[in-house]
């Protein structure tokens, strides 16, 4: 997003707190259902994979390129959102997110062969691009300082509510029609409705992006001053009005569009800072995560448990998503940044290491990992355990992070860089895995080392930002400068 929210321009604003949170809360929550959206969308696949190559015939390369398309349109809509919401407002945005998850729900789930499904999983794709971007920044531009932190983090929190979902839901239809394969209701299978189920959550987002007011910072930035001034006062009553309308003008008119050239340091080369950034977003995948997510129903089943089984699995796994999501948000401001990812980055290699050496010993039956009652319940629980780790640390700490390690005059680009990082190394792991499910102890053993190499990477590159102004981040870039990053 191009511009900062209107809580640095408001800063020292007298809220009033009991008159206005409620509003303000409710208005987070649906800028928020974005992030609902975003988190349904990634994970519904999951539940259908093994589906979708028995009924469209295709090889693991095929079934990798169809799981992992909707990153590719995520990374179209993460680029283009921020501009996108400067030019036409960012309710107008959200709308158009809410159509194309609509669109994408009713495509994929009539799709008639893998490519329509490739297409529409686009579609839904640059609605999760749209949705990852314009959910925190509308956040951030309508809430109150004092409890923007506790309002941006509902983003997180939605997402992982939206993977839960997803996942619920694809068992539940599994469960009714006897199996994902199987008919369900109108003579079409219980696959295909885990998509179409999408549609109601589509709708609702959309539905609801009418009630609630647009950024008093847009208005602001179109002239639109009488309406800035109805909404300032309908967010934040009445006091200060004028003098935050004029910090914004002046905080608008001292910014610039953000470029690409902004990264470079004036001797050439590009800042040490941004590189952190980068690497963050990249560890962040490489460990494995999203493995986990788009395709556990196909590991568990390997493995020896039942489809069923394994979408239960799969459901309690995101269950402690959820938890850890929580324990997170309550720790990073007590504890700091920089300890949260060294904590994870240990519990992430020990589980993984686990995982890669019970797969690497585990006997082969007819090309298939026999797991025994032993080897079988301790792959679960190191699996769960890997999700602890990483849903109190990694998943929420690096967006946190990105949001503030960055100076101000290069924030919006070096964000901009490292999130077109995260959707590229994640479509990386995500299109490459299928290949790799039959030698499950060589993945876990990659993902392990990156776990173990994003240790030293924190450790030696990474600064605490915890209690810091976003101004004070100049000094982190300086000292970034003497120490530069390597990735």
């Amino acid at each position: 997003m191009t511009h900062g929210p209107i809580g640095d321009a408001a800063s020292g604003l007298d809220y009033e707190e009991s008159e206005h949170s409620g509003r303000v809360i409710r208005i987070a929550s649906v800028a928020a259902l974005g992030g609902l959206l975003f988190g349904y969308d990634s994970a519904v696949i999951n539940g259908a994979v093994a589906a979708l190559q028995d009924e469209f015939q295709i090889d693991n390369a095929t079934l990798g390129f169809a799981v992992a398309s909707a990153l590719l349109g995520a990374a179209a809509g993460a680029v283009t959102a921020g501009r996108l919401a400067d030019r036409i407002g960012r309710l107008s945005v959200m709308k158009i997110a809410a159509l194309l998850f609509l669109i994408s729900a009713i495509g994929t789930g009539l799709a008639t062969n893998i490519w329509m499904v490739v297409i529409f999983r686009i579609v839904g794709g640059v609605g999760v691009g749209v949705a990852s971007v314009i959910a925190p920044a509308y956040i951030a531009e309508t809430s109150p300082p004092r409890i923007r932190g506790r309002l941006g983090s509902l983003q997180q929190l939605a997402i992982v509510t939206g993977i839960f979902l997803s996942l619920a839901i694809d068992y539940l239809l599994a469960h009714l029609a006897g199996g994902s394969r199987e008919e369900l209701w109108l003579g079409l299978a219980a696959w295909r409705w885990m998509f179409l189920m999408m549609a109601l959550p589509a709708i609702l987002y959309g539905a609801l992006a009418y009630t609630i007011p647009e950024s008093p910072r847009y208005l602001v930035a179109k002239y639109r001053i009488p309406e800035a001034r109805r909404v300032l006062s309908l967010l934040l009553g009445e006091k200060n009005l004028e003098i935050t309308i004029n910090r914004i003008q002046d905080s608008l008119k001292a910014e610039k569009p953000p470029s690409w050239q902004d990264l470079r340091k004036p001797s050439g080369g590009i800042y040490g800072i941004v590189w952190v950034g980068l690497g963050l977003s990249i560890f962040q995948q490489f460990v494995g995560i999203n493995v986990i997510f788009y395709y556990s129903n196909v590991l568990w089943e390997k493995v020896g448990f039942d489809e069923s089984q394994a979408f239960v699995i799969t459901v309690i796994t995101s269950v402690t998503n959820i938890v850890t999501t929580l324990i997170a948000i309550a720790l990073i401001d007590k504890i700091g940044r920089k300890p949260l990812l060294l904590i994870g980055s240990t519990g992430m290699a020990v589980t993984l290491a686990t995982m890669a050496v019970i797969f690497q010993t585990a006997e082969v039956i007819d090309g298939e990992p026999e797991l025994g009652p032993v080897a079988g319940p301790v792959a679960l629980v190191a699996a769960n355990l890997f999700v602890v780790a990483f849903g109190m640390s990694w998943g929420p700490v690096v967006w946190v992070l990105l949001g503030e390690m960055f100076p101000n005059r290069i924030r919006a680009a070096a964000l901009g860089l490292a999130a077109a990082g995260q959707w590229v190394a994640n479509w990386l792991i995500t299109v490459t895995f299928p290949e790799l499910r039959n030698v499950l102890g060589l993945a876990y053993g990659f993902y392990a080392l990156c776990a173990v190499l994003s240790f030293i990477f924190v450790w030696q590159w990474v600064e605490e930002t915890k209690g810091k102004h976003l101004e004070d981040m100049h000094a982190e870039a300086w000292h970034h400068e003497t120490h530069p990053a390597k990735t």
